[in-house]
């Protein structure tokens, strides 16, 4: 099942569609996002993107609308493709989708025991269980420092190399026995979370993918047209306030002579939006989500 997108309102409202445009969806999903957009065109046009093969059971049947079963990294490829090299407005809702994490078999959740999975494209080879098996000690630290943010990224990386040389750990139940003895005591579910978290984001390759989203929307946004992010997690939205911001992930400034600074966007939200009270209550999902709205800046050429 996919529920309903967080913040949907401020995330379209953000688009300030107009009803002739050219707009984006990079991560389709449900499709929420999408019937909202086409909702308020009139002869624009909506290409959405998403890798993930469920995904594409939910394709709106409208001549509006064009749904690409690829990753988003490939956005300009496949906007020359289908004769939109500049559009007027993007959005990427970068949360896994509830339909990912309620199926088992997908190994997206702690909650149910399944194959170590974890790929939102399943042409894509490697999975979790791929990781867990074969990446050193160093690699693997290096995951989960990087991508769960866990301070005991080299102790349970070690774990996990003398368990898998005894036997292979190949489902979510099997992860979990090999790193109980090193689980926080009544912080298991956090824990988990950032482990699982962290073996997603390397399977998917998730942050270059971003990176390479960012930089390539620039180029195929028109002046004065709007980028929306939805992050819910801090290595997401800090690529996104930096990008944002500077044009670079760094966030580090360059001015022009004048002392004026040299960016392709303007944020327009000066702190991320947040879900109210309310939401929260109606979906748990919608407390990590920050909202960033941007504008192109006219092009100086």
């Amino acid at each position: 099942m996919y529920h309903n997108p967080v913040m949907l309102k401020e995330s379209v409202d953000g688009l300030n569609i107009q009803p002739s445009g050219i707009y984006v969806d990079v991560t389709f999903g449900g499709g929420g996002h999408s019937k909202a957009i086409l909702d308020q065109l009139k002869d624009g046009r909506l290409i959405a993107f998403d890798q993930d093969i469920d995904a594409l059971s939910n394709a709106i049947d409208d001549p509006r609308f064009t749904l690409v079963h690829q990753n988003f990294k490939y956005l300009k490829n496949f906007l020359r493709l289908h004769q939109a090299s500049k559009i007027d407005g993007l959005i990427a809702d970068l949360g896994v989708s509830s339909h990912q994490f309620d199926i088992p078999e997908r190994g997206f959740s702690t909650r149910f025991d399944g194959e170590l999975d974890a790929r939102m494209d399943k042409r894509n080879e490697q999975t979790a269980a791929t990781l867990v098996n074969t990446y050193s000690v160093n690699d693997l630290a290096r995951v989960f420092r990087l991508y769960g943010e866990l301070k005991n990224a080299y102790s349970i990386s070690k774990k996990i190399v003398e368990a898998r040389s005894i036997a292979p750990i190949n489902t979510v139940d099997e992860l979990k026995a090999c790193l109980a003895s090193h689980t926080p005591h009544h912080k298991e579910n956090k824990f988990y979370a950032q482990v699982f978290q962290a073996l997603r984001i390397e399977v998917n390759e998730e942050l270059d993918a971003l990176e390479s989203l960012l930089k390539q929307s620039v180029e195929v946004l028109k002046p004065g047209g709007r980028l929306v992010f939805l992050s819910y997690h801090s290595l997401e939205d800090r690529l996104i306030k930096n990008f944002i911001k500077a044009g670079n992930f760094e966030g580090e400034l360059e001015k022009d002579f004048y002392g004026n600074i040299i960016a392709p966007l303007k944020s327009i939200t000066r702190k991320p939006l947040i879900a109210s009270e309310e939401e929260i209550g109606r979906n748990s999902r919608a407390r990590s989500a920050k909202l960033r709205i941007a504008i192109r800046n006219d092009e100086r050429d």
